[in-house]
C-alpha cells in the first residue's frame, strides 16, 4: 500500500492506494479529517457500439453507516440516490467530463463511496479529489488532474473548506473546481454578495486548487500507470472532406432563423439532403460507417458556422446582438384556486411556477448523512418532453431536473422570509412549458413572480440570466441570455441569479480546459446588466408582494406555551390535541421549544383552537375564582370539577356548602356548575378548590337549619338543604 499526506485547510489530507479495489483501473481511499471516501475509476475495454457520445457515469454513494445511522423504510437498506447524492455526483461529473479525449467512446464509471462521514469535512471535496486522482493513476486517458474546494466567507474573510460551525455564519457557500491553469466549474449560493466579492472568492479557491493539483501530480509520478492506447472515434477523411465541401454554405443559410423549431427543421433538412447525396457517393459496402461519419462531421460544421458568426460577425443565429435579451412577458394570478402563480416567458423559453402555502407540519424532513433537519421552503422543477417538441415517456425527475430545481431553490433562499415571520411551508413547482435555453433561470424569475402574487413577503425580487462564451484563440465573446444552440455549441454555460443588492446563486460549466480571471470578470459584469434588464420587465407586472393571501390559502396563527405544558396539550397518546383538531377542524403543529402553529382556512376555528390550548395551559394561582366550573365526577370525599376544559380540580365534601354535608349527591350532581375558589396547588400541580369560600357568610347559629331527625321527618328546604327543590343558593344545572 502507498500512502501520501499533505496539510490542507488546517487538516490532514491522506491518500491510500494499492490496498482496496485493486481490480478497478484506478482506486484511491481519501481521508480528510474523519471523512473517508473510496474513489474508483473503471473503463470498458472497447468503445460502446453505436455511441455518438462519451458514456461517462458518475455515482456518489451515500452509505448511512458512514454516519452511524440505520436507513429508514421497510427494507432498511440504501435505495435510489437521495437529492444530496445526486447533486454531489454532478459536482464531480461537471469538471472532469471536458477533460477526456475527443472521440473517446468507451464506457467510464466513477464511483465515490463514503465510508466514514464527518460533518466538518464534507465528502464531496475529497470525492472530487479522489475521482481525479483515480483517473490520473489509471490507464484511462484523462487530461487531468483537477481538484475542487469549498469556499466560505466569515466576518468578511474567505475560508477554505469551512467547518459546520463556520458554514452556519458564512454568507457564501461556493464550490469551485479547476485545473492548475484555469477554473472549470462553479456552484454557489450567496447572501446577496457583490460581483467583485464573488470573483475574488472564485480566484481564492483556485489558488488552493493549484496546491491539490500539484499533490496529485507528485502522486501520479510515483504510482501512475502508463495510459493505454484506447480507440478514438475519427470520421473517414474522404467523407469528412466531402461534408465540409457541401455543408457550410447551406448550414449558414438555414441557421439564420430566430424561430427554434423552424431553424431546427431547416438544418435537419440540409443534413438529410447531404446525407442522401453522400451515401450514394460512399456506399455502405465500401464505407460501412459512412452515415455515422456524415452525422459527426455535419455537427462539427454546424458548430463551426455558429461560432464563426458569433466571433467574427458578432451576430447570433436569431439575429440578436451579443448582450440583447430576448423579448420578455410576465403574467401573475393565472388560476383561481392556486395560492400563487407566475408565468415567465423569455423568447421561446417559458416557465410557469405555482406557489403552495402549507402548514408547518407539511415541512420536508431531510434524512441523509447529516442529522435530520426540516425544510420549510422546497423548489421542484419539471421538464416534460412537450417543452422541446418531443414525444417521450414521463418519468420521475432525472439528475438534470433535480440539479436545476436545486439551483433555483438556492437562488431564492436568501430572500425567503424566516419561519418566525411567515409561518408556512412554501412549495414552488416550476413547470417548463417551452425550452430554448436557460429554463433554470426562467424558473427563478417565474418563482419570484409567483411568490409575490401569493403574498409571500420576500426580502427582494430575484432575477436570473444565463451567459455563454465562445472562445477563439486568445479572444473571447460573451453572450447574454443564451439559447439552446448557443449553449450546445458554445464553450460555457454561466448562470447568475441575484437581486439589486447582489448575487444569490451561480452555476458555471465549462466545455474547454478552463477560463481566466478576465473572462470571469467580464461575464459577471455583463450578467449584472442582463439581470437588471430582466428584473425591470418583471417589476412592470408586479412590484411587491400582494397585501393579502389567496382566500384559498390557509391562515396560520402562532402561540408559545411553557415547554413543561407541551405534554398536557398533547395528552395521553395525543388524545387532547386530537380532540381539539376534531372539534375545530384545524391543523396543529407543536414544536419542542413550545411554539405552536395553528393552521386552517377558517379563522374562527383557529381562534377556538387557540382558546382551548390557552385554557389547558392556563396557570392557576391560589385565590383565583372560577365561575361555571363543571362537575365531572362525584366521589364519597367530594366532587371533581373542570376549571377549564381538561383542567380538573377537587372540591372536598367539606368545601361544597356553608354547612356540613353528609352526602355529596345531596348537594351536587354531575353536570352542575359551581363557582369555586382555588385554595391549594400542591407540588404535583393538583388543585384543591372551595365552593364554600365563594358563598355568603353562614347565618347565626340560631338560624341554622335543624338536623334531619332519625325518624325520617321532612327535610328543611332552607339554603343548602338536601331537597332537590331547594332555593336559589343551590348550584345551577349546566345547560345541556
Amino acid at each position: 500500500m502507498d500512502t501520501f499526506e499533505m496539510e490542507f485547510g488546517g487538516r490532514k489530507l491522506i491518500v491510500e492506494s494499492g490496498k482496496m479495489a485493486k481490480q478497478a483501473n484506478g482506486a484511491v481511499l481519501i481521508r480528510y479529517g474523519d471523512t473517508a471516501v473510496l474513489a474508483t475509476a473503471t473503463a470498458s475495454a472497447k468503445p460502446r457500439e453505436g455511441a455518438d457520445f462519451f458514456p461517462l457515469t458518475v455515482d456518489f454513494e451515500e452509505k448511512m453507516y458512514a454516519a452511524g445511522k440505520v436507513p429508514g423504510g421497510f427494507h432498511k437498506r440504501e435505495g435510489r440516490p437521495q437529492t444530496s447524492g445526486i447533486l454531489r455526483s454532478r459536482l464531480i461529473d461537471r469538471p472532469i467530463r471536458p477533460l477526456f479525449p475527443d472521440g473517446f467512446r468507451n464506457d467510464v464509471q466513477i464511483i465515490a463511496t463514503v465510508f466514514c462521514y464527518d460533518a466538518d469535512n464534507q465528502p464531496e471535496i475529497p470525492a472530487m479529489f479522489g475521482a481525479s486522482l483515480a483517473l490520473c493513476i489509471s490507464d484511462i486517458p484523462f487530461n487531468g488532474p483537477i481538484a475542487g474546494v469549498r469556499v466560505g466567507r466569515v466576518d468578511g474573510k474567505f475560508v477554505i473548506n469551512p467547518t459546520q460551525a463556520q458554514v452556519e455564519v458564512s454568507d457564501l457557500d461556493l464550490v469551485v473546481a479547476g485545473s492548475a491553469d484555469a477554473v472549470m466549474m462553479v456552484e454557489a449560493g450567496a447572501n446577496e454578495l457583490p460581483e467583485d466579492v464573488i470573483l475574488e472568492s472564485i480566484l481564492f479557491g483556485h489558488e488552493e486548487i493549484k496546491k491539490l493539483v500539484k499533490f496529485q501530480n507528485d502522486i501520479v509520478a510515483q504510482i501512475g500507470k502508463p495510459k493505454t492506447e484506447f480507440e478514438l472515434f475519427h470520421p473517414n477523411e474522404e467523407v469528412e472532406a466531402a461534408v465540409r465541401e457541401l455543408a457550410p454554405a447551406k448550414v449558414d443559410a438555414a441557421i439564420r432563423n430566430p424561430d427554434k423549431l423552424a431553424r431546427d427543421a431547416a438544418v435537419d433538412a440540409v443534413q438529410e439532403e447531404i446525407t442522401a447525396q453522400l451515401l450514394e457517393k460512399f456506399p455502405a459496402e465500401d464505407y460501412p460507417n459512412a452515415e455515422k461519419d456524415i452525422a459527426e462531421v455535419f455537427y462539427k460544421v454546424k458548430k463551426d458556422v455558429v461560432r464563426k458568426m458569433i466571433t467574427q460577425e458578432k451576430i447570433r443565429p436569431d439575429g440578436r446582438e451579443l448582450e440583447e435579451v430576448r423579448p420578455i412577458s410576465c403574467e401573475v394570478g393565472l388560476f383561481a384556486r392556486t395560492h400563487g402563480s407566475g408565468l415567465f416567458t423569455r423568447g421561446q423559453t417559458q416557465v410557469l411556477t405555482i406557489t403552495t402555502l402549507g402548514a408547518i407540519g407539511d415541512e420536508q424532513i431531510v434524512d441523509g448523512l447529516d442529522p435530520e433537519y426540516p425544510k420549510h421552503y422546497i423548489h421542484h422543477y419539471n421538464f416534460p418532453g412537450f417543452s422541446v417538441g418531443e414525444a417521450r415517456p414521463s418519468r420521475s425527475p432525472g439528475r438534470r431536473e433535480i440539479g436545476h430545481g436545486a439551483l433555483a431553490e438556492r437562488a431564492l433562499v436568501p430572500v425567503i422570509p424566516a419561519i418566525e415571520d411567515f409561518p408556512y411551508t412554501i412549495r414552488l413547482v416550476s413547470e417548463v412549458l417551452e425550452s430554448n435555453g436557460s429554463s433554470s433561470m426562467g424558473s427563478v424569475c417565474g418563482s419570484t413572480l409567483s411568490l409575490m402574487q401569493a403574498g409571500v413577503p420576500i426580502k427582494r425580487p430575484v432575477s436570473g440570466v444565463a451567459m455563454g462564451l465562445v472562445k477563439d484563440g486568445d479572444k473571447h465573446t460573451i453572450l447574454t441570455d443564451i439559447q439552446g444552440m448557443e449553449d450546445a455549441l458554445g464553450d460555457m454555460d454561466f448562470k447568475v441569479a441575484g437581486t439589486t443588492e447582489g448575487v444569490t446563486a451561480i452555476q458555471m460549466d465549462i466545455k474547454i480546459a478552463g477560463i481566466t480571471r478576465e473572462i470571469l470578470s467580464d461575464a459577471l459584469a455583463q450578467a449584472k446588466r442582463g439581470r437588471s434588464f430582466i428584473l425591470g420587465k418583471m417589476l412592470e407586472v408586479i412590484s411587491e408582494p400582494a397585501a393579502d393571501l389567496s382566500p384559498y390559502a390557509p391562515r396560520v396563527m402562532t402561540m408559545k406555551i411553557p415547554v413543561d405544558k407541551i405534554r398536557e396539550v398533547i395528552g395521553t397518546g395525543g388524545k387532547t390535541v386530537n380532540k381539539i383538531i376534531e372539534e375545530t377542524g384545524v391543523t396543529i403543529d407543536i414544536k419542542d421549544d413550545g411554539n405552536i402553529f395553528v393552521t386552517s382556512p377558517d379563522l374562527d376555528g383557529i381562534k377556538r383552537a387557540m382558546k382551548m390550548i390557552e385554557d389547558i395551559t392556563h396557570e392557576f394561582a391560589v385565590g383565583d375564582v372560577v365561575e361555571n366550573a363543571v362537575v365531572t365526577r362525584i366521589e364519597s370525599f367530594g366532587a371533581f370539577v373542570d376549571l377549564l376544559p381538561g383542567r380538573e380540580a377537587l372540591c372536598h365534601v367539606s368545601q361544597l356548602a356553608a354547612h356540613r354535608v353528609e352526602n355529596v349527591e345531596d348537594v351536587v350532581q354531575i353536570g352542575d356548575t359551581l363557582t369555586v375558589k382555588v385554595m391549594e396547588i400542591d407540588e404535583r400541580g393538583k388543585i384543591n378548590v372551595s365552593h364554600k369560600a365563594t358563598l355568603p357568610p353562614a347565618p347565626p347559629s340560631g338560624n341554622r337549619p335543624p338536623r334531619r331527625d332519625s325518624g325520617g321527618g321532612n327535610r328543611n328546604v332552607n339554603s343548602g338543604g338536601g331537597n332537590r327543590g331547594g332555593n336559589s343558593n343551590r348550584p345551577r344545572k349546566r345547560d345541556r
